[in-house]
Order: C-alpha cells, then structure tokens, then sequence
C-alpha cells in the first residue's frame, strides 16, 4: 500500500512544489520591483506637463540623489531583515511580512501625491529587506544535504527572478505610455498582491522551511556586541574607530547638500562596520583565516566597484535613454522601460553559454577563479561604457543617438554580470569564517548596496562633468581596477589557502543573474 504523502513532501517535474511556489512569488515581487525601478528617475524628472502625465520635475540632480539613497538602502535594509529572521521570526514568516508591506508599498505609490510617493519607497525598502535576503535561503531549505538536485532547483529559482524582471520592463512602459505613471506603479502592485497571493496559497507546501530558530540554535548565535566591545580593550583599533567617527560627524556638519546629515550617518555606520571588521580579524585563531578574511574584504570592493557602474542602468543610463536616444522603431516609440528588459533578456540567452565557457576554461586546468571571474567580468561590464561614449559622441554631432549603442552597452553590462555575479556570493561562503557566516553575506548585500549609492553618485557628478566624462570615467577605472586584481591573483589565491580547491565549485548558494543582485 502507498504511504499518502504530505503537502511538503510532494514533488512537480523532480522538485518539490515547494520550489514551484518561491518561484512565482519571486517572479511577481521581481516584477514589481524591477516595473517600479524602471519608471522611478524618469518619473521624478518628468514635469507637469508630461505626455504621460504629471511628474514630480525634479532636477536630474534630485533624482540621482534620492536613486543613490534608494538602492542603498534595499540592500543595506538586507542586514536586519536576515537578523529579524535568523534571530525572532524565521525566515517564511519574514517573507510574508516583507510581502505585505511591499504590497502596502506598491499600492500607496500609486496615489498621485507627493508625500505617497516617499511613504511608497520607503515601505518598498522595508519589504524587500524582509523578503530578499530569505527567500533565496528557503530555496535551499527544500533540499536536504547533498541533494544533487540543489543547484537545478536554484537555476530554476533564477529563470523566475529574471522571467519577472523581463516580463515587467516589457509591458510596463507600455501602460505608462497608455495610462500614466501611476498606472504603471499600481500595476507594480497588483504583480506583488499576485505574489502575496501565491506565498499564501502555498504555506502548505513550504511549511517545513524556514521557522523560527530554536533554542538551541539561539544559544550558538555569535554575539557582535561582546565582539565589537572588545575595541576598548584594543588601543590602535580604538583609536583608527574614534578617528573615524569624529570624521564622520564632521561630514554630517559640513557636506553642502539636503542630504549632508544622510552622508554623515552613512560614515558612521561605515566606522562602525571597520570597527567590528577589525575586532573580528583580531578573534580569528589561525592565520589561514585571517588571510581569507583580508582576501574577502578585497572582494567587496570588487563588488562596489562592479555594481557603481552597473546600476547606471536605473539612473544615468534611463535619463539619458529617455531624454537623449531616438527611440522611433518602424514609427513606435520604444518606451524607455523596455531598454532596462534587455539586460534580462539577455541573461535567459547567454546565462547557460557563459558558464559553459567558464566550464570548459576549468577543465583545461585554465584560470577560473572566483576573483579571475570577479575581475574578468567587472572588466568586461566597465567596457560597455564604450559605447555610451559613442553614444554621446553622436548626440553631439546630430542631436539625438542611436539605440544600438544602448543595445551594445546592455549585452557588455549582462556578459559582465554573468561572469562576476553567479561567483561573488558563493565566494563568500567559501571564505567566511563558519560563525560570522551570516554577518558576511549581510555584508555582501551592504556592498551591493554601497555600489547602488555610488551609482547615483556618478549621477549626480554628470551635471555638472557631462555624461561624457563620467563614461569615460568608468571605462578607465572599472577597467584598471579589474587588471589591478588580476595581476595580483597569484598572491591572493595564495591568501586563500586553496579554499575554493578543498570547499568544490557549486554556486548553489550564488546570487547570480539578477539584476542589481
């Protein structure tokens, strides 16, 4: 006699239905963000009399700053949503929290008011942060150890990510172009109560992954205070932190701007952030972890570097895709959201070729890296400004430039991600310390995040450089900082002490092909 199985132990095409339901949750919260981000800076520079309706007219300037704040913040919001999570609700009941308020998020931006607007994004911040950082974590919650099965379940977790980015860049300039902006905002919303929806009917499925911690698994929990208050016993790191905190206050009282206090508490949280770095350094018994650990901090900076340039893709890329590109294809005009689908589109095309490039390097015992791929593809990405300097060459000339600059620039920018992105966070896992594993990849989405304010950064130094100079700017820099890394592999591989030789290759716990991820 068959024994009946349980909602949870039920399986769909080899995976357990489980799987089926993260994956359109994700799919419509994807869409949903993604549909917003591709409308945000052009709706803020848009004026009252714009053919789709009244903008807020915002300067270029504006807009970038608050870009830069905004995509900070999703990630770095990241940190305490893993904790609320690790440490109280457990990671299914996070998400359905993070999906609610997204939902509340998505819904009041559609009112056409000012004061929505920045209630909107702020409690998009407060969901993604809830949602982002556990969803992926339940994925691998549905597979027991070993399960061979692990990294197919998460590639099809990917095609959904990228499926809702794709699907939203698509239709949603469309709507805006036919109803207006806050058509297009609410039709964000609707994709996430669709998502919500999902997750809901779903619980059955997913029951046995992601609750709350245990008592026991509370007792093992590694402390950051006590860590982080062993700075005053240590005289040099107290004073670099004291250093730092003074300095960052000072810039709290002197930047120029609306957004000086915002400057000043970032320095401080960033103090904070070296201090508790520098007091776990100095809690590592061995050297081999003390030289992973340096070789880790190197990465973040890798993605820093990586996304600064790449999330022009939301700010200075859309301004200058709406305001500077013909646009007319066979007499329709292409809305500008449409050009933010090409970097999805060109993920489902190229994600299966790329790896297996990266593969086949690997087999003839060539160098495949995670830093190799890390470097190689923030080169890569950096080269696509290319052609925006063409781009701008030929606005110059004529008045307006061709959209296959734009074309051109995305499938560098995707080639790119595709090398750096699917290895950055499995790097991180391979080289943390085992206890203060959960702190680091906290801390990979802090730098995705920091990556995102340097973008609107560049944004904002566009107005008064040209965007000219800013392309040209990354081109040399992303580039020269990519050759810097690789002409240094040999000592940092060392650093790493053969970490990603005894740990395998699997990217199963990797972020990749997503966008801004």
């Amino acid at each position: 006699m068959n024994e009946v199985k349980k909602p949870h132990e039920k399986e769909l095409f080899g995976h357990p239905i489980g799987l089926y339901v993260l994956f359109f949750t994700e799919m419509w919260e994807r869409f949903s963000y993604y549909g917003m981000r591709a409308l945000l800076v052009i709706y803020m520079i848009a004026e009252a009399s714009h053919k789709d309706g009244p903008g807020l007219g915002w300067t270029n300037l504006e807009a970038y700053q608050l870009y830069g704040w905004y995509v900070m913040l999703v990630y770095v919001i990241s940190i305490p949503g893993g904790i609320l999570a690790d440490k109280v609700l457990g990671q299914r009941k996070t998400v359905m929290l993070g999906a609610i308020i997204l939902v509340l998020g998505h819904g009041i931006l559609a009112v056409e008011a000012e004061w929505a607007f920045f209630a909107g994004l702020g409690l998009i911040i407060l969901g993604v942060g809830c949602l982002k950082p556990n969803i992926s974590t339940m994925v691998g919650g549905l597979y027991k150890k070993g399960d061979i099965r692990r990294d197919k379940g998460f590639s099809i977790f990917y095609i959904g990510i990228n499926l809702g980015s794709l699907l939203a860049t698509s239709i949603i300039g469309v709507v805006v172009a036919k109803w207006g902006w806050h058509a297009g905002f609410g039709l964000a919303g609707i994709a996430m109560l669709l998502g919500l929806a999902v997750y809901v009917y779903g619980q059955k499925y997913i029951i046995h992954v992601g609750n709350k911690p245990t008592v026991e698994e509370k007792k093992n929990d590694v402390s950051l205070v006590k860590i982080f208050s062993n700075i005053f016993k240590n005289p040099v790191q107290l004073t670099i932190f004291v250093v730092l905190l003074a300095l960052s206050i000072y810039a709290g009282f002197t930047f120029k701007g609306v957004d000086h206090w915002g400057y000043g508490t970032l320095f401080i949280f960033l103090s904070f952030v070296v201090g508790l770095m520098m007091m776990i350094y100095k809690s590592l018994e061995t050297k081999i972890l003390k030289d992973r650990f340096l070789v880790l901090l190197l990465s973040f900076l890798l993605v820093i570097v990586f996304w600064g340039a790449f999330e022009q893709a939301g700010g200075l890329m859309s301004v200058y895709t709406e305001t500077k590109t013909d646009r007319m294809l066979f007499g329709y005009l292409i809305p500008t959201p449409m050009f933010q689908g090409l970097n999805a589109g060109f993920i489902i095309l190229l994600a299966v070729w790329i790896a297996n490039i990266w593969a086949k390097r690997k087999i003839k015992n060539k160098e495949a890296s995670s830093l190799f791929k890390m470097a190689t593809g923030t080169i890569i990405m950096g080269l696509g400004f290319v052609f925006m300097i063409l781009a701008v060459r030929e606005y110059e000339a004529n008045g307006s430039s061709g959209m296959q600059w734009l074309v051109l620039a995305y499938l560098f920018h995707t080639i790119g991600e595709l090398c750096s992105s699917p290895v950055s966070l499995s790097f991180v896992t391979k080289l943390a310390p085992v206890k203060y594993a959960s702190l680091m990849m906290g801390l990979y989405f802090a730098a995705t995040g920091l990556g995102g304010k340097v973008a609107g950064i560049l944004g904002e130094n566009s107005e008064h450089l040209g965007e000219y100079t800013i392309f040209t700017g990354i081109v040399i820099f992303t580039v020269v900082f990519g050759l810097l890394v690789i002409a240094l592999l040999k000592p940092l591989k060392r650093l790493t002490h053969g970490a990603e030789d005894t740990q395998g290759t699997s990217n199963e716990e990797a972020e990749g092909f997503e966008l801004a991820d």
